[in-house]
């Protein structure tokens, strides 16, 4: 029925549709009234919109037209099942099934929550959230097919009401089948937003709610890597593969409203003085279900909990209170405020044994301040600073604060430098979970806080696009999960990351490239990761059919360092360092080629992904027991109704 919904809104707006122009590339700000006939007889006015009056935006930031426009870097986006970049991971076999990272990077989604990491990768959090302000209904439609049965689909569509107030509503739904048996993905995110802004300019609010659910089946990988390896006859129908589980499923679902808005009691233009006021309240839940006891998870009776039910859960919530004084001026902004938090974790099935007791539920109320500044000098200069501290008795301490400076001495050449700190309790899936598996079972109620510091920054120069960044992360108490229990290392893990991008053209043929070296200083078997990961888009674009339509063509190449992966575990959806059948990944290169059609605010493309394996079997896993995709088609559209 959602599917019809949104399907009906997009053929509603199809007929209303007045597009001004035949392509976008003419980005050139447009007058948003045309006096047709200023005479004595009539001086009506009509509105003509152009695309500068379609705008999105997330809290707090700067407003950014609605991109149209067909370029390189929307290859690597919209062909993916999340609508991101996922450079520095790699895909499972089937779409939504979430990705190994093969890059070290801080998610500050997972703090003091409930998250498992392979359940993150399509996770909206709530800088995530885009709002609008369009001056005609406008509907966002992406569309591609899944892997052998199924589909994905991402529609939004936002709507004035005025001048002041904006809505959105937004649907994704995710359903693929795979190749290999028992892996279907079924994931949906159901989104409604709105803003408000008052006339005067005193009142401002921001709204949203989100229902996140992201499920899917558990195979566990193949149980003979030898017999795929060598591409046995019998295995080239991937549905006869044999998988290590039968009957599992991990659902995860999350819920979230928030409500932020703000008043200034005085002239705003004159004293930007303003009153903030945050609540929202988020709720985190994750089961693993199973239609009997899988012999992949233990080896004797003796391995089990007697009676244990099968399918177990555990949860989180957060109920978040924010009062806040800001001074916002155009060079000058700062607010400072105090937040209260009532937090609840726990699991749908509590356990007691001999050895380990893990409770049903563990409530905890903080207290703490948060603070942002940013400054910003003569177009070329700015700061952004971000402070928060709370404490709780059972999870203690929690400090974030984020620091970025940016320096722009010439247009076009400038610098960002950042440096990064948060020490906070590993994430919630760290401390507790419950299993009639009795090896899954464990309650971690004395972890010590886990410290990152991140220091960095790139370099922009405007000779061929190119961007060079550095990273240098120290981790103190490095948490991580040791085949079915988490541990923390007695001694930091220290990793550097450098590398750039870069685009050259010549005529009408571009060539955009990444790459990135990455080392672990210390501690590399606790964090192994690839050495290097590269990536280059090499494609021919040009206009056709008189400047009606944009095409686009070309081949991209992906590439990653050989190294022993971390395994997967489904009933944790976490990666746990390598057992003792651990064996390399990587040291392949993937190859795909695309076409690419636009026309107007439609795009059409085609993309034939995995290239290697129509010449030989398919040699590349993105973990252990887990086969990377084979090659298929995919095939979507993208289109922008401004009605």
């Amino acid at each position: 029925m959602r599917y019809l919904f949104f399907l009906a809104v997009l053929f509603s707006n199809l007929y209303a549709s007045q597009i001004v122009n035949k392509t976008d590339s003419n980005m050139v700000k447009q007058p948003d009234s045309l006096v047709i006939d200023s005479g004595v007889r009539d001086s009506l006015k009509i509105f003509k919109p152009t695309i500068q009056d379609y705008k999105s935006f997330i809290q707090f930031s700067e407003r950014q037209i609605i991109d149209t426009v067909l370029s390189g870097e929307k290859t690597y986006v919209f062909t993916q099942w999340n609508n991101r970049d996922n450079f520095g991971r790699i895909q499972f076999a089937n779409i939504g099934s979430g990705f190994n990272p093969l890059v070290y990077e801080v998610n500050p989604e997972q703090n003091l929550t409930l998250l498992p990491e392979n359940k993150s990768f399509g996770f909206l959090g709530i800088k995530d959230i885009r709002y609008y302000d369009v001056k005609t209904p406008t509907t966002t439609f992406i569309y591609h097919n899944a892997v052998r049965n199924g589909a994905a689909l991402n529609s939004t569509y936002t709507q004035n009401i005025g001048k002041n107030f904006n809505f959105a509503l937004e649907y994704m739904g995710l359903r693929s089948q795979g190749l290999y048996s028992n892996s279907l993905a079924a994931n949906n995110n159901t989104l409604f937003s709105a803003h408000y802004i008052s006339t005067n300019l005193k009142y401002e609010a921001f709204a949203h709610f989100i229902h996140q659910n992201i499920n899917n089946q558990e195979n566990g990988g193949i149980a003979n890597n030898e017999l795929f390896m060598a591409d046995d006859d019998a295995y080239d129908n991937r549905a006869n593969v044999e998988v290590n589980l039968e009957g599992v499923t991990s659902q995860f679902s999350a819920r979230r409203y928030y409500f932020s808005h703000q008043f200034a009691p005085f002239d705003p233009v004159k004293y930007p003085f303003k009153i903030r006021h945050t609540l929202f309240h988020q709720g985190n839940k994750y089961r693993f279900a199973q239609e009997a006891l899988q012999p992949y998870f233990y080896q004797t009776t003796a391995s089990l909990v007697p009676d244990f039910p099968l399918t177990t859960g555990k949860f989180s919530k957060n109920l978040s209170n924010t009062v806040s004084l800001v001074f916002d001026n155009e060079s000058f902004k700062v607010d400072a405020g105090l937040r209260y938090q009532m937090m609840q974790l726990g699991v749908t099935e509590p356990l007691n044994i001999a050895d380990i007791t893990v409770p049903a539920e563990i409530r905890e109320n903080r207290i703490g301040a948060v603070g942002n500044l940013s400054v910003e000098l003569w177009d070329r200069i700015g700061l952004n600073s971000f402070l928060e501290f709370s404490r709780g008795e059972r999870f203690g301490s929690y400090i974030q604060s984020r620091n970025q400076f940016r320096l722009e001495p010439v247009q076009g050449y400038f610098v960002n430098a950042k440096v990064n700190f948060q020490s906070a309790t590993p994430s919630f899936n760290y401390h507790l979970n419950t299993s009639p598996y009795r090896d899954y079972n464990y309650f971690e109620d004395d972890f010590k806080n886990q410290s990152i510091l991140e220091i960095g920054g790139n370099v922009n120069l405007k000779w061929f696009d190119t961007q060079l960044f550095v990273n240098y992360f120290r981790i103190d108490n490095f948490t991580y999960f040791n085949g079915t229990r988490p541990q923390q290392s007695d001694s930091p893990v220290n990793i550097s990351q450098i590398g750039g991008d870069a685009s050259f053209r010549y005529g009408k043929f571009n060539l955009n490239s990444r790459l990135l070296f990455q080392n672990t200083l210390s501690n590399g078997d606790l964090f192994p990761a690839p050495n290097f990961i590269g990536r280059a888009n090499l494609y021919f674009q040009s206009k056709a059919f008189k400047n009606a339509a944009e095409i686009q063509t070309g081949i991209k190449a992906q590439f990653f360092t050989k190294f022993s992966s971390r395994e997967y575990s489904p009933i944790l959806n976490e990666f746990v360092l390598p057992g003792t059948a651990a064996y390399d990944i990587g040291g392949i290169p993937v190859v795909d080629a695309y076409f690419n059609l636009k026309v107007k605010r439609m795009f059409f493309f085609i993309e034939g992904q995995h290239l290697n394996t129509l010449i030989d079997n398919n040699k590349v896993y993105t973990a252990p027991h887990y086969p990377f995709y084979d090659f298929r088609l995919n095939i979507g559209i993208v289109w922008y109704i401004i009605s």
